[in-house]
C-alpha cells in the first residue's frame, strides 16, 4: 500500500519541516527579525518626515500663490479705475 520511497519522502519532509520551525525561531533568526524590522521602522520614519516636509512645501506655494492672484487682483482693479477715470476725464473735455 504505501511504498518505502513515499515513506521515506514523507520521513524527510518532517525532518526538514521541524528543522526549518527550530531555524526560524532560533536567537539568530530573532536578530535578523528585529534589525530587520527595525530598518523597516527607519524607512517608514523617513517617509514620513519627508511626505511631511513636501506638504509644508505645498501650503507655502498654495499661499504664495493665493497672495499672488490676490496682488494681481488688487493691481488689475488700480488700472481699470485709472481707465474709467481716463475716460471720465475724457468724455467731459469733448
Amino acid at each position: 500500500m504505501f511504498s518505502i520511497k513515499k515513506i521515506a519522502v514523507f520521513a524527510a519532509g518532517t525532518a526538514f519541516g521541524s528543522a526549518g520551525f527550530k531555524l526560524l525561531t532560533s536567537k539568530d533568526a530573532k536578530k535578523v527579525y528585529s534589525h530587520c524590522t527595525a530598518a523597516a521602522l527607519r524607512v517608514k520614519d523617513f517617509t514620513v518626515k519627508t511626505a511631511t516636509n513636501i506638504q509644508e512645501n505645498a501650503e507655502d506655494i498654495l499661499a504664495e500663490a493665493k497672495q499672488i492672484n490676490k496682488d494681481r487682483e488688487s493691481s488689475d482693479e488700480k488700472v481699470f479705475d485709472n481707465l474709467s477715470e481716463s475716460e471720465e476725464i475724457n468724455n467731459t473735455v469733448n
